[in-house]
């Protein structure tokens, strides 16, 4: 890890970038070479790589400011100012792109963070340039869910009944962003829902809301069906459908071989054989009380996924270990401190680790575990990383996160100390990596992404 740096000099730069006006000053970097292409690729490819630890982007809880520090060296490259106030921040398909989502204004914006890779068919070619603010954009009623998966990104428009707007899906890649295309992938429906949609090759499975008289949800704006679509001639074609399979259905996920949908009385398993799907459901437990999963985490490298069951009033969240393997369900003890409220959770690079950030300022690591056949996510690890700050978090301050996908390295997101701690995830230990003049309300890691080789355990 780096150590830390105060960044004394980012005030007026925030200065002028939370200015409409201001003029953005971009840090060029000197260009890569490409070496002559006249031999032999194979014991040459190091030619082609570029060795960093990636990009931070950071926003600013009082303004509608981005700020990009290269975690090389811990500088600061530039600062940008997105459209609105408020807009969420996460990463693109390949993360090469700060995805700056503002559902209230209908509004997804990008973030170019400067390093990306392409495949060359004879050699995978790493690039380095400077931080930009991309010219494409994506708009449509009330982008609320934003999914990404094996290099493309899925954003569900809502859509609104009050203006007659249907619901959507918009299907990007990087290359795309980054070329941006003008005829984006789109899937259009007739009617308006709160929906979901997973990436996967060429297919795209996705919610589907019934007419009212059929539709099995409470919720008016809920849908209680899947579908499965296929990208065929420039349009997405429905292949499959799974009708009235999930009550008030809300998140989703998936994994090598299956997506997982959340239900009002469970979670709705569609299994993959060759891009054809079966269904299965697996029934709440007793261990879930009178809650629902309504979030879903999965990843390709785990066979068992994470349900979260969250409090209605500030309680603590349960989660439950979902495998479609036997079609079970268990509740996880992951050992939450005293009266701590779980606030962010996501995989570690290459999905080692299920990580669980709580208001108290720990960090909680599961683990998945092989057993008789199956797979278990179980505790592993709790790491003390802003407990000093807990206690002063006001009503609209919350810790976040972002993990390294060069590294096995956590970001927390601290507005009280106004810094980024790094956690190292491996020697359990942490360290103050940024110290800023501002108040942070979120990050997001960018850069070139470490091909993980995963270690199957046996416990």
């Amino acid at each position: 890890m780096k150590n830390r740096l105060v960044l004394s000099a980012i005030a007026s730069a925030l200065l002028l970038a939370g200015c409409g006006d201001a003029e953005t000053n971009i840090v060029e970097l000197d260009p890569i070479e490409m070496p002559e292409d006249d031999h032999d690729h194979d014991d040459h490819d190091s030619d082609y790589e570029i060795e960093s630890e990636g990009r931070l982007v950071v926003a600013d809880a009082a303004s509608n400011t981005l700020t990009v520090f290269d975690l090389d060296d811990n500088s600061v490259l530039d600062t940008f100012s997105a459209t609105f106030d408020g807009s969420s921040v996460s990463a693109s398909a390949d993360y090469r792109f700060a995805v700056i989502n503002s559902r209230a204004n209908g509004l997804t914006e990008f973030l170019d963070g400067g390093l990306w890779r392409e495949d060359h068919v004879e050699h995978l070619h790493d690039y380095e340039e400077a931080p930009s603010l991309s010219g494409f954009t994506l708009e449509g009623s009330q982008p609320t869910h934003v999914v990404t998966h094996d290099g493309q990104l899925a954003v569900f428009y809502d859509g609104d009944a009050d203006t007659s707007m249907p619901a959507a899906v918009k299907v990007v890649t990087d290359t795309q962003i980054a070329s941006e295309i003008t005829e984006v992938p789109t899937l259009e429906f007739t009617v308006n829902m709160h929906g979901v949609a997973e990436p996967r090759g060429d297919m795209l499975i996705s919610t589907v809301r019934r007419d009212d008289a059929e539709s099995l949800s409470a919720n008016p704006i809920l849908p209680d069906s899947v579908a499965v679509f296929h990208w065929h001639d420039g349009e997405y074609e429905e292949e499959q459908r799974f009708d009235g399979e999930c009550a008030d259905l809300h998140g989703a996920a998936q994994n090598e071989v299956a997506v997982a949908f959340g239900c009002s009385d469970g979670v709705l398993i569609l299994n993959e054989n060759d891009e054809v799907f079966t269904s299965a459901f697996i029934d709440n437990i007793d261990g879930l009380g009178d809650l629902r999963i309504g979030t879903m985490y999965g990843h390709e490298h785990a066979e068992a996924f994470i349900g979260i069951a969250s409090q209605h009033g500030g309680g603590s969240a349960i989660l439950a270990n979902v495998s479609p393997v036997s079609s079970t369900m268990s509740v996880i003890d992951w050992q939450p401190e005293a009266d701590a409220h779980a606030v962010s959770y996501g995989f570690s690079m290459g999905g080692e680790f299920f990580v669980i950030l709580d208001d108290k300022g720990f960090v909680t690591l599961l683990e998945a575990h092989e057993e008789d056949g199956d797979t278990h996510w179980e505790f592993a690890h709790k790491i003390d990383v802003a407990s000093a700050s807990a206690a002063n978090l006001t009503d609209d301050q919350s810790f976040s996160m972002a993990a390294s996908q060069h590294e096995e390295t956590l970001f927390v997101v601290d507005p009280v100390a106004q810094a980024i701690l790094a956690v190292d995830l491996e020697t359990e230990t942490t360290e103050t990596l940024l110290e800023l003049d501002f108040e942070p309300s979120g990050a997001v890691w960018l850069g070139i992404a470490e091909e993980y080789e995963h270690d199957d355990h046996d416990h």
